[in-house]
C-alpha cells in the first residue's frame, strides 16, 4: 500500500498538483518546490501572501546541497546531531521556483526524518513544499481530522496514511547569520 501511495502522489507533485500529506511535523500542503505555478496554488489555497516564505522538505544532504551549494560544516556537524525536526535558512539557494526564496535570496529547508516522506522525496527527486494544512492565520492542525474542509476540498491529492494520528511537534527553525553564527529563530 505505502509504495502506491507513493507513486500516486509522485504522479500529482510531477503534474504541478498540490498534496495533503503527513510529515515528521504535522499534516502539510506540498508541492514541487522547483515549479513556480504549483507554488503558487499553495499560496492561495492558504490565503497566503507570496512573501511569507514556506519551509522545503529533503530526503538527504545530497539532495540538499544540490539546492544549496554551500553548506558551513558546523550546519553539517549539527545536522547529524539532531533528534528533533529542525529546518535551517539557507543563503543562495539554486534550481527553485522563484516563490519559495525570500526576499533576501534565502529558503527554509529541513531535512525529514519521517519514512513516508524520505521515501516520497527519493522517488520524486526534488524537494517538496511544506507548509501547514491551514488557511493562514489558523490554529495549525495536529491531525487529519482538524483539518478545514477548505483545506480538503482544495488540494488535488490527499495521501491516506497516519490520518488517525496527532501531532504536537512543530520545526526547530535555525538560521546562519553572515558571521557564520546559528541562531535559533524557534525552538
Amino acid at each position: 500500500m505505502l509504495q502506491k501511495i507513493i507513486k500516486e502522489s509522485v504522479l500529482a507533485l510531477r503534474k504541478g498538483d498540490t498534496i495533503l500529506y503527513p510529515t515528521d511535523t504535522v499534516w502539510g500542503i506540498g508541492c514541487d518546490a522547483t515549479n513556480e505555478i504549483a507554488v503558487s496554488k499553495i499560496y492561495n489555497i492558504k490565503h497566503r501572501s507570496e512573501s511569507k516564505s514556506l519551509i522545503l522538505l529533503v530526503d538527504s544532504f545530497e539532495l540538499l546541497n544540490t539546492y544549496v551549494p554551500q553548506i558551513s560544516p558546523a550546519v553539517k556537524d549539527l545536522l547529524l546531531k539532531v533528534n528533533n525536526p529542525t529546518t535551517v535558512i539557507y543563503k543562495n539557494p539554486v534550481g527553485l521556483a522563484k516563490n519559495v526564496v525570500a526576499s533576501d535570496n534565502t529558503v527554509a529547508i529541513r531535512i525529514v526524518q519521517n519514512n513516508f516522506c524520505k521515501q516520497l522525496i527519493k522517488a520524486f527527486g526534488k524537494p517538496i513544499v511544506s507548509t501547514s494544512a491551514n488557511i493562514s492565520g489558523q490554529p495549525t492542525p495536529k491531525s487529519f481530522k482538524e483539518i478545514q474542509k477548505p483545506i480538503l476540498d482544495s488540494v488535488n491529492y490527499i495521501v491516506n496514511l497516519q490520518q488517525n494520528e496527532v501531532s504536537e511537534k512543530s520545526s526547530t527553525i535555525l538560521k546562519i547569520v553572515d558571521s557564520g553564527e546559528i541562531i535559533v529563530l524557534r525552538n
